[in-house]
């Protein structure tokens, strides 16, 4: 029997980028869906560039936004490089939207027709890395003891399904809702209208990152969304990575001193 073929080829990018591995500040910022590049084998899973460009193939802005932030904390971030479509770094692996086979109107055809072979090559080459490397800055950080803060970044869209939604940002959680309730009034002072678990919330059924990453481990965390024409130029990137960083700075005493 051959040899199967590994689904990443040499000219394929890794499946995530590290930022600043060991830098001192208490956030470790992650993006599950910062990327929206496509494995050369699976050639663009049959759909047009402009369709990856959509937000069903990534969280429009987010990868700016989290380089720039990272930066102005001197914090660490784990970027996602693959697109959601190809496997979703925010799922768990039982969802059905893992692979996706339609999203938001569009069918994913090649998700379809994928065999649980090809299914687990995602997983081994694409998931499994990306949430290794967390989980690798993790345990360093505790092993060294220091602090912190998880935050998820994402954007959402305008409006869906033809409604408009009213949020600028929105504060996610789940079981601990610490970090969110800190930040959501501060965002709201600088005028923006801030979603409560809107428009999506946090679930065990629907979420990985911050149940595995935040919740089991205990961590202070938030999964943070920002609605994507704020964010979909550099401008607006500089200027949401420059207001986190600012109100990140004053929470993270309340968070990080015992």
């Amino acid at each position: 029997m051959s040899e199967t073929r590994r689904l990443l080829g040499p000219d394929d990018p890794a499946p995530f980028t590290l930022i600043g591995p060991g830098a001192p500040s208490p956030f470790l910022l992650i993006a599950d869906h910062a990327g929206q590049a496509v494995p050369a084998a699976l050639d663009r899973l049959g759909l047009t560039q402009a369709e990856l460009d959509r937000h069903i193939g990534w969280d429009i802005g987010v990868a700016g936004t989290t380089r720039k932030l990272a930066a102005l904390l001197d914090a660490t971030a784990v970027l996602q490089t693959y697109s959601r479509l190809v496997i979703d770094c925010n799922r768990p692996l039982t969802a059905p939207s893992s692979i996706a086979a339609v999203s938001d109107g569009t069918e994913i055809a090649a998700n379809v027709a994928a065999s649980a072979a090809q299914r687990a090559q995602r997983v081994a080459e694409i998931f499994a890395p990306y949430h290794e490397a967390i989980g690798a800055q993790l345990d360093a950080r505790a092993a060294r003891g220091q602090p912190t803060l998880l935050i998820a970044l994402h954007s959402f869209t305008p409006a869906f399904a033809g409604t408009a939604r009213p949020w600028h940002a929105g504060v996610l959680y789940q079981h601990d809702n610490r970090l969110a309730m800190a930040l959501k009034p501060l965002l709201e002072a600088d005028g923006l209208t801030v979603g409560d678990n809107e428009p999506y919330s946090v679930s065990d059924a629907t979420d990985y990152a911050i149940p595995v990453h935040g919740e089991a481990r205990g961590l202070p965390h938030l999964e943070l969304e920002i609605r994507q024409d704020l964010i979909a130029d550099d401008a607006g990137q500089s200027a949401w990575a420059q207001r986190l960083a600012t109100l990140f700075t004053q929470l993270a005493p309340h968070f990080t001193q015992r």
